[in-house]
């Protein structure tokens, strides 16, 4: 019998440094399996991605879209090169998708250092560090940008007496979305009428998904993403329970989103993302979405959106998630 691994894969923290560009994850082409695979997983409702003649019809071109979360879990897989010694993720800041995926496209990622700050030691825990991390995303077949972000990383370390005197500033996440800012990601030649239907919402109330959703097949995710955290698929590296990779609990948010926003075409990005606490495979969660702000954008409409999720645990309602997102559709 195999004795289970007690210690992940490096790059450990202390193996990095400021401005090192790490070798990349296999290119990944998505495709019709991968899609199902991922449709099966989260059930996300995002007509463009789950119907060609809607695609088509909105976007004026043939072909299936790929739906954006795939596209950012694909991506942050692929970011795990830096993470495999990975404790936690602390957040994602300034996701900005570029342009939309068509299946059949090849996804490569590429991750440099930006930032080391090693933690105070305490003797209850292991020696850790944070890094952050920013993440490029490109097209293989035109090299085109697809999305950019940087996403912030508590990771072991290789040699826990080590100082390393890294102490960088990593910044601060500001969660306010100013819609000025977006519009210039709305779609060029869409025409999102298709999907108009009478959904208007007040800026500044909030909706409950009146449907919870079951985290199941968490380390297929992990899998079908490439993401290499041992922590996502062995509970021996997770202290023994295996923890949820974070962005399946964001897969599973943007579908209620999708629910009771319907007229959404695509999402073009994350202004600030928390995961606040733990999740775990077979954890219920409930889902609350509050409409910020909004304005016409092109053709469709941008909307600055606030999602909470809550995991039911024996009763109580634990936050697991606070994410703002910006939108656009009909």
């Amino acid at each position: 019998m195999l004795a289970p691994v007690k210690q992940p894969t490096g790059p450990f923290f202390d193996d990095l440094t400021v401005g090192q560009v790490l070798d990349p994850a296999p290119a990944m082409t998505i495709g019709p399996g991968e899609a199902a695979t991922y449709q099966a997983i989260c059930g996300d409702p995002l007509t463009t991605s789950l119907s060609s003649t809607m695609a088509e019809a909105v976007t004026g071109n043939p072909g299936m879209l790929v739906n954006p979360a795939l596209v950012m879990h694909t991506s942050i897989g692929q970011s795990t090169v830096a993470t495999r010694a990975v404790i936690a993720n602390l957040f994602y800041r300034g996701v900005a998708l570029q342009r939309a995926v068509r299946h059949g496209e090849t996804l490569e990622t590429t991750v440099q250092i930006l930032g080391l700050r090693q933690l105070t030691h305490r003797p209850d825990r292991p020696t850790r560090g944070l890094a952050l991390l920013g993440i490029r995303t490109a097209c293989v077949d035109d090299g085109e940008i697809v999305v950019e972000y940087e996403r912030c990383a508590m990771l072991h370390m290789r040699h826990p007496e080590a100082e390393t005197g890294n102490n960088d500033d990593l910044g601060e996440v500001n969660p306010e979305i100013h819609l000025a800012d977006w519009t210039n990601h709305a779609p060029t030649g869409w025409d999102p009428s298709p999907l108009a239907h009478d959904n208007r919402w007040e800026t500044g109330t909030t909706r409950t998904d009146p449907l919870r959703d079951t985290v199941t097949s968490a380390p297929e995710l992990a899998r079908l993403t490439q993401n290499l955290a041992p922590v996502h698929r062995d509970p021996a590296a997770g202290g023994g329970q295996r923890l949820v990779y974070g962005g399946h609990t964001i897969g599973l948010a943007q579908a209620s989103l999708n629910r009771v926003m319907p007229a959404n075409a695509t999402i073009l990005g994350w202004q600030a993302c928390d995961h606040t606490g733990p999740v775990h495979e077979g954890d219920v969660l409930g889902f609350s979405h509050t409409l910020i702000d909004e304005q016409s954008a092109g053709t469709g409409n941008i909307r600055a959106v606030q999602i909470k999720v809550e995991a039911d645990r024996d009763g109580d309602a634990v936050p697991v998630l606070d994410w703002n997102l910006v939108v656009w559709g009909a």
